[in-house]
């Protein structure tokens, strides 16, 4: 019997326990003092009011033999496979239900969708970068470029048509600098990959988030895209499902490689391998995309919104460089004194007692920065900020 080798590849995921463990060894050392957490990646508010009803109706549901469900259909009930084809309709973007494929999470199937693909396939991601993509790519052994996201390209690198690629990832509004890609951006990117005969795979997990008209929200607002692009989306932080578990992909009927349909494939993948998320959960989900469950979400992530321009306001007047905040939940800035991420994390716990995530641990690019996140309470992003104004040298 042998392993997987390429897991001995893996480096130590050490960025949230070390985190951990400064935090408390402070806290025993400092019991008085009050920390705040601006590094969280949880939402903090509650389900809202339209989907905590539907579940609840759902649970009485199956509490009754006449109207309890069993085994549903893997890739989705139709009742929100057809609530989630309105959404996007919203924005001239026309699926059909059969693209639709609902899963518990954006992570699973960002990771999972790589069955469908060889691993001999040569794998193009910017960094810094959310881990994930990397580490699965690892985990089965593919060979990877790194794209250079930095200060000069506003952390939203273009396509180097010196480089070739089968698989690229894109993530936009970008975890974790906040970044967002304009139309003319990602049409770039499409052509690059039709050039390439690359799929992209798009990461639309914070696509609630967009504010300002003209800035795309979906990889198919893009001609084209839905010859080259699978859309990958969660309603973890839309909706505060961070407990709930509840995403979906899409998988346009366009997309062919090798003259075979990628949509079928999936389709086989997950009908072999996946049990479907649970009937209770898509209730609640299909009420994220009612009248009333869009006019409720909206109102937290306004919530969510207040904070990061607090936030971004105080970055902005104490002369700090940073990205995001406007259309992501995320703030990226540039670690004040020429401090290294780890440097700033230390002198924010110590100096501050405000708790943020090291850009480091994000990839090397992400060394001398510094991810702030708005999911926190208003009142304690507000005291945050104070304290920080204080300290800055």
């Amino acid at each position: 019997m042998r392993i997987n080798q390429n897991y001995l590849k893996l480096e130590e995921s050490y960025l949230f326990s070390t985190i951990a463990k400064k935090v408390a060894d402070f806290q025993q050392r400092n019991p008085d003092k009050e920390v705040i957490r601006l590094g969280i990646g949880d939402v903090t508010l509650p389900l809202c009011d339209a989907v905590v009803r539907e579940i609840h109706g759902a649970v009485e549901e199956m509490g009754n033999q006449e109207t309890f469900h069993g085994y549903g259909p893997e890739q989705g009930y139709p009742f929100l496979k057809s609530a989630i084809v309105s959404y996007y309709a919203q924005r001239q973007i026309d699926l059909q239900p059969e693209e639709i494929f609902v899963s518990d999470g954006a992570k699973s199937d960002l990771g999972n969708i790589l069955d469908l693909f060889d691993t001999e396939n040569t794998v193009l991601i910017p960094d810094p970068v959310y881990p994930v993509y990397v580490d699965t790519n690892v985990m089965a052994g593919r060979s990877i470029v790194y794209l250079n996201a930095n200060q000069e390209n506003s952390f939203l690198p273009m396509p180097d048509p010196r480089v070739r690629a089968d698989l690229i990832y894109l993530c936009s509004p970008n975890n974790p600098t906040g970044a967002v890609y304009r139309k003319e951006q990602l049409r770039n990117w499409v052509d690059y990959a039709k050039d390439c005969g690359a799929v992209i795979l798009f990461d639309a997990a914070y696509e609630a988030f967009v504010q300002e008209s003209g800035l795309p929200r979906s990889i198919y607002e893009v001609e084209g895209a839905r010859e080259c692009a699978i859309e990958f989306c969660s309603l973890s932080k839309t909706a505060g499902f961070t407990g709930v578990r509840c995403g979906y992909t899409i998988v346009p009927r366009e997309l062919k490689r090798q003259n075979v349909a990628l949509n079928p494939l999936w389709l086989r993948r997950q009908t072999t391998k996946f049990n479907g998320v649970p009937y209770i959960v898509q209730r609640g989900a299909a009420a994220v995309f009612s009248r009333k469950g869009m006019a409720q979400i909206k109102s937290n992530i306004a919530y969510y919104q207040r904070n990061a321009k607090i936030i971004a306001d105080s970055l902005s007047d104490l002369g700090i460089w940073y990205t995001g905040g406007t259309n992501s939940p995320y703030i990226w800035l540039k670690c004040p004194g020429g401090r290294t991420s780890w440097e700033y994390f230390d002198y924010l716990l110590h100096r501050a007692n405000v708790v943020g995530t090291p850009g480091a641990g994000f990839g090397k690019n992400g060394e001398g920065f510094f991810r702030l996140t708005s999911f926190g309470d208003y009142e304690k992003t507000k005291e945050a900020m104070r304290r920080i104004r204080q300290i800055v040298e």
